[in-house]
């Protein structure tokens, strides 16, 4: 990560007016009203404005009220919830140098993971933005089926059988076992056939497979601290891309053995790749899924990277 010298002093002898932050909270998410009265006193103690709240809605879950954030011209947009959440925010961010911050409130927070983010106390995290730095993370573009707009993503795409997974987590279930709901539905998903590929890497020849996943990652882990993307760095302005193509009837251990043992001998049920863009062509449509958000199906994926593209504020330590 690249540190942002230009980011706001905490000296107190400034002049400056006071800075204000911005709280897009999911209030499915939210830890209850308590959150709230300790944010607004945490502000108040840390020299900063009342802050923006702004909450998200089954319609809009950030975008907007990141936009509105924006126009209210904040020093820092908070986003507290999921890695959906995060991700919305995010999209309404970059490019523009307001920093996002981070408070975990889902299930995964990968990013803030990937990142080191206190995930177990939201008002440590909130205290850990408003005193902190800004470092410079890529993002990248996702297009899905040629459309004329895309959307961003921080963590990783997936289609195929990572977002079938995703798309069919039992909420209820992740309510009582967290990130252990995705290995649930990982195995009730194990079946099922592989679809004819085309991946193509900065433009190159296409190779051909027949993959049940094709995932693209920004950072290395995912659920449960597995390292999937081992080369991922969230500064380096580089994507990672990995195949999984189990082939017969133990196909699946020889993904586990790719997966975990990545530097051992070459599996050709797992393949990695990486690079600037890359373009993904199905025979046939399969799930799709952003940072862990179920977007429905598709069979065509162009995804390019945006070096530095988004700011976050956080613990310089």
């Amino acid at each position: 990560m690249t540190e942002n010298t230009t980011a706001p002093e905490n000296d107190a002898t400034d002049t400056v007016a006071p800075r204000r932050a911005a709280v897009v909270i999911n209030p499915m998410k939210s830890p209850g009203e308590s959150f709230r009265a300790s944010f607004f006193r945490l502000c108040e103690t840390q020299g900063w404005e009342e802050p923006l709240w702004l909450e998200t809605t089954k319609e809009d879950t950030g975008f907007g009220q990141a936009r509105q954030a924006l126009e209210a011209g904040v020093d820092v947009v908070i986003a507290a919830g999921g890695d959906g959440t995060v991700r919305c925010v995010a999209e309404a961010l970059a490019g523009t140098g307001t920093p996002i911050g981070l408070v975990p409130m889902g299930t995964g927070n990968l990013l803030a993971r990937n990142l080191g983010v206190d995930i177990t106390d939201p008002v440590a995290a909130s205290y850990d933005v408003l005193s902190g730095t800004d470092v410079t993370v890529d993002v990248v573009r996702a297009t899905l089926d040629h459309a004329e707009d895309g959307n961003v993503f921080l963590v990783m795409a997936g289609l195929g059988y990572d977002a079938a997974i995703m798309a069919n987590t039992v909420d209820q279930l992740k309510d009582r076992v967290g990130w252990l709901a995705y290995v649930e539905a990982g195995i009730r998903h194990l079946p099922g056939r592989p679809v004819k590929a085309k991946i193509s890497i900065d433009g190159q020849h296409a190779v051909r497979r027949r993959i049940r996943s094709v995932m693209v990652g920004n950072c290395g882990k995912i659920m449960g601290g597995v390292e999937i993307f081992p080369d991922a760095k969230v500064d380096d302005g580089v994507l990672d891309v990995v195949i999984l193509a189990p082939v017969g009837r133990f196909g699946w251990l020889g993904v586990l053995a790719g997966v975990f043992g990545k530097n051992t001998a070459k599996n050709a049920s797992v393949e990695y790749f990486a690079g600037r863009s890359a373009e993904i062509e199905l025979a046939h449509e399969q799930e799709f899924q952003l940072d862990g958000d179920p977007l429905g199906t598709a069979k065509h994926l162009a995804v390019t990277v945006e070096p530095g593209a988004l700011a976050v504020r956080m613990s310089a330590i």
